[in-house]
């Protein structure tokens, strides 16, 4: 069964800065893997946003939090990008 969640959400940086968006996750389970990711779009593009990679989090609404790697970052439109996310530990949703 996939479990999916589609809403406001903030990255959690490294250092604590956080950044607000909108975020599209499911949960796969391959082989019997609880894995979980999806994707992030921001609503702004920061230079801590680009350089981020490791030992992010997600923090959903109702204080939920999981732990987050960013995969990779594309760019939608001149103003937007989408980040793709790699779920570490259970699923916050």
């Amino acid at each position: 069964m996939t479990t999916t969640y589609s809403g406001p959400a903030r990255l959690i940086l490294v250092d604590g800065a956080s950044i607000s968006g909108m975020a599209s996750l499911s949960t796969n389970q391959r082989g019997g893997l609880n894995g979980w990711g999806g994707t992030f779009r921001p609503d702004e593009i920061t230079a801590d946003l680009r350089n981020a990679d490791q030992g992010l989090q997600l923090e959903l609404p109702y204080d939920r939090v999981g732990e987050v790697a960013v995969t990779r970052i594309r760019k939608l439109l001149a103003t937007q990008v989408l980040v793709s996310l790699a779920g570490r530990g259970p699923a916050p949703f």
